[in-house]
């Protein structure tokens, strides 16, 4: 799926994924492919980016954790929708 996330400072991140798990105000919930529709406020915590070979631009590698198969941003609020396979997050 499609995974936007946008911050004050411009595109973090734009790519494919497999999952995205967010830090929702009631839980952290992780959304995969063919997710039903859903906008939700985020709190602080992580963003996770599951999937394989996903690359992220070199002057941002400092705002994320990279771990195997995963990327981590930690973020401080933001929000969240999902639609269609496409995630758009915007985040501070």
């Amino acid at each position: 799926m499609k995974v936007d996330i946008v911050t004050p400072d411009g595109v973090l991140f734009s790519g494919e994924v497999e999952a995205v798990a967010v830090p929702g105000v009631n839980g952290d919930f992780m959304i995969l492919n063919h997710h039903a529709p859903i906008i939700s406020i985020l709190q602080k915590g992580n963003i996770r980016l599951i999937g394989e070979n996903i690359t992220i631009e070199d002057e941002l590698a400092d705002k994320f954790t990279l771990k195997k198969e995963e990327i981590i941003l930690p973020i401080q609020s933001g929000t969240v929708e999902a639609k269609n396979n496409k995630v758009i997050i915007l985040a501070e």
